[in-house]
């Protein structure tokens, strides 16, 4: 979230799926839940009625999470990827490693902490791991400390 006026760095594309999110929330959710509530409403006594709490629930995570993407958007810096292919992991590089520890390879995408999805890879710049790749080149070792332990990770390629 964006806090302190501080800029959200985004890749194009991570704006965009923080717009469409932000749009099918505003528009097909928030109906949905409305349209939930009017038949709770409609069923009388609210004082028991667990369709109606499990719907106010769902409607104010909904909000919550519509005004945390209003302000991801209102201080959003799209990262300019163009002119970062100089050899070096950059925000917006998609990085393939060897992982010494665990003898895989791994590609990560490094992104801003507003659009990491770790189970998909996408990992933030600020980010043990993110932080640790950021400046490094093909053929570099990384030794990055994880909650889980120290790590060693050698650049295999670099793309964007």
């Amino acid at each position: 979230m964006a806090e302190n006026g501080r800029k959200i760095k985004l890749t194009a594309s991570g704006k965009r799926e923080l717009e469409q999110e932000l749009l099918e929330l505003t528009t097909i959710k928030r109906s949905e839940i409305a349209e939930i509530l009017k038949v709770a409403i409609a069923q009388g006594d609210l004082s028991e009625n667990n369709e109606y709490d499990e719907a106010k629930n769902d409607q104010a995570k909904l909000e919550a999470r519509i005004k945390e993407l209003e302000a991801i958007l209102k201080n959003v810096e799209i990262i300019d990827e163009t002119g970062l292919d100089d050899g070096r992991v950059h925000l917006g590089s998609r990085v393939k490693v060897h992982d010494r520890e665990f003898d895989e390879e791994l590609i990560f995408k490094i992104v801003g902490s507003s659009e990491s999805d770790p189970t998909n890879l996408k990992i933030s710049d600020e980010s043990p791991v993110g932080s640790a790749l950021i400046g490094h080149t093909v053929g570099d070792v990384v030794t990055v400390e994880t909650p889980g332990g120290v790590s060693t990770l050698v650049v295999l390629e670099i793309t964007m």
